[in-house]
This record gives structure tokens, C-alpha cells and sequence, in this order.
């Protein structure tokens, strides 16, 4: 948000009657990509048919409603959590990149070369 956005905000009081995903990361104390996260398990829904890679802007007074709800913040802290678990188990089976010192192809090739 720029700087005569906020003044704008700070001037009327009330907050936009849209918010945008990082807007709604701030309200709910979250990093921005766990809100597909929450959209994923239905527990935020973007205004409109927004195309998946398009802009999403979430109602404020809907987040604001729900926000008040202990078990709704009990569902999207458990979908965050799990969405993180995911995350680190997939980034744990990938296989490790080889590191710049070691050079695969060459050891093979001299290794061959050595042999034949």
C-alpha cells in the first residue's frame, strides 16, 4: 500500500472493501502464500471467478466476520500447518543438487578413460 493509500485509510477510518492476499496474509498474522492454502481447503473465497493466475480480492467484511470465529481460526491454523508439512516433505524428496566443486560427467568420462 503506497503512501497516500494509507493516509487516505488512516483519513475515512474503515478499511477497503476489498483486500488483496497479502492484505489478508496481515490481518490473519500469516506469510501470503498460505492464503491458497485456505483457499484450497474453502476456508477463504476470492470475490468473483478470478483465473488462477489472476489477481484475488477477498471481502473485508467477510474476513473481518470470520476472523471473530475461534474454530474458523482453528481450521485455517491447522490447514496452515499442514500446508507447511507439505511443503517441507516435498522439498525433502527432492534429490540433492550437486554442489559446484563436484563434477559428475568428468569423474565419469576420467574413470572410463582410466579403465579402457
Amino acid at each position: 500500500m503506497d503512501e497516500k493509500q494509507h493516509r487516505f485509510l488512516s483519513l475515512s477510518g474503515q478499511l477497503p472493501a476489498r483486500l488483496t492476499v497479502e492484505q489478508v496474509a496481515w490481518l490473519l498474522n500469516c506469510p501470503p502464500p498460505a492464503i491458497a492454502a485456505l483457499m484450497a481447503a474453502r476456508l477463504l473465497k476470492p470475490l468473483g471467478n478470478p483465473p488462477s493466475n489472476g489477481i484475488k480480492f477477498f471481502c473485508t467484511a467477510d474476513v473481518l466476520e470470520s476472523i471473530k470465529d475461534r474454530s474458523w481460526l482453528t481450521k485455517v491454523t491447522n490447514a496452515i500447518i499442514q500446508h507447511t508439512k507439505d511443503h517441507n516433505d516435498r522439498n525433502k524428496d527432492r534429490p540433492a543438487k550437486a554442489s559446484r566443486d563436484s563434477h559428475p560427467a568428468v569423474l565419469t568420462f576420467s574413470a572410463k578413460i582410466a579403465d579402457g
